[in-house]
């Protein structure tokens, strides 16, 4: 029987195993301590990043970066419509309200004319998010106008450790920089999130916000109200290690994304989004198809033995947070995105047998 190939899969290697196993018998406490604090300084200087500051996930992550740039109650925080539930929940969680913005159809990030058009007296904050790694090209400069404005620009680069944009590490850009190492990211720590930033006082307050609003941990000294968002040693040993081979993580995916670039080519149903593999580094593959059939070749696939995954829902709409107003292009991208098996696991013959499926389902 041929064996099923998954849309995703966390990879962990030996290394990762001997690291844990070394770091278990080494009479460590597992809370975050000196391996925290050296994977944090490792994420900063992989990113260019002055500091960093790791959380529990990727989400608590933005709320640690949101509350240290003093987001609070009724601050308007203008987010896409077409993005992972956490970039809104984080606004929620830190006491702002979310105001949706649409996107534009070639990035699948943030449309810069609709935010310009969004700001208020009341806008505290712009998450931007790097959609599978992707930007405009002109991000710093959007950035830097923002900013004049007296508004915070926060980047959910969740999707985009190894990207780039003008030769800066996406997440560099704005005020703070949010990663995430969930189970599917490039690097994983099962769960887990960092904050990088270059400005010391926002670095300073996260530092006390994670750990209860104390100066230090083991003291009760509390100069403001915060939170237990701490790290593990066990996480970070694990993280270490990944980081390690990121260079050649980053080779991979790249590779993994030109695969199918190729051997999807004359497939003329089926695109895939324009992507700089010098600058861009994709979490997953995602391809464009219509959406009446999406469903159908998932299915498709699926009887086949691949997994796939259809895009997130453009949020505006989701009973959890439903808003008026007008998002046709987070809407029809939205119905558009399938994402395509992406594990570092795959080789080529995996990618077109794959592909080979999909070519099947049109010719059929």
């Amino acid at each position: 029987m041929t064996a099923f190939i998954p849309q995703m899969e966390p990879v962990v290697s030996d290394a990762d195993v001997s690291a844990v196993n070394a770091y278990m018998r080494s009479g460590g406490w597992l809370t975050e301590f000196e391996q925290t604090r050296r994977f944090e300084q490792q994420i900063a200087d992989f990113t260019g990043a002055q500091h960093c500051a790791v959380a529990p996930s990727g989400t608590l992550a933005l709320f640690l970066a949101l509350a240290a740039c003093d987001v609070g109650r009724d601050d308007e925080v203008i987010v896409p419509d077409l993005t992972m539930a956490a970039t809104a929940t984080a606004v929620l969680l830190a006491g702002g309200k979310v105001v949706f913005a649409d996107i534009e159809p070639n990035t699948f990030c943030l449309d810069i004319s609709r935010v310009e058009e969004l700001m208020t007296p009341r806008t505290k904050a712009i998450v931007f998010v790097s959609l599978n790694g992707r930007s405009p090209g002109n991000l710093a400069d959007v950035v830097t106008r923002w900013q004049r404005r007296g508004v915070r620009v926060i980047e959910d680069a969740a999707q985009a450790l190894g990207s780039y944009v003008g030769g800066r590490h996406l997440g560099t850009l704005g005020d703070c920089g949010c990663l995430s190492f969930s189970s599917q990211k490039i690097v994983t720590t099962g769960q887990g999130g960092a904050v990088v930033t270059s400005d010391e006082q926002v670095h300073a307050t996260m530092r006390l916000l994670r750990d209860f609003g104390r100066t230090e941990g083991g003291t009760d000294r509390y100069l403001r109200v915060g939170w237990n968002l701490k790290f593990t040693d066990l996480q970070a040993v694990i993280g270490i290690e990944q980081l390690r081979r990121l260079p050649t993580l980053i080779e991979q995916k790249r590779q993994l994304f030109a695969w199918y670039r190729e051997l999807l080519g004359g497939v003329t149903e089926v695109s895939l989004p324009r992507t700089d593999l010098t600058q861009v580094t994709p979490w997953f593959v995602d391809v464009l198809v219509e959406a009446d059939v999406r469903d159908r070749l998932a299915e498709h696939l699926r009887q086949a033995g691949i997994g796939t995954r259809p895009c997130y829902p453009a949020l505006h709409a989701e009973p959890a947070f439903r808003l008026d107003g007008s998002f046709p292009v987070a809407q029809e991208i939205s119905a558009r995105i399938l994402w395509l098996p992406s594990s570092l696991r795959l080789g080529r013959d995996d990618v077109a047998r794959i592909c080979d499926t999909i070519r099947a389902f049109y010719r059929s």
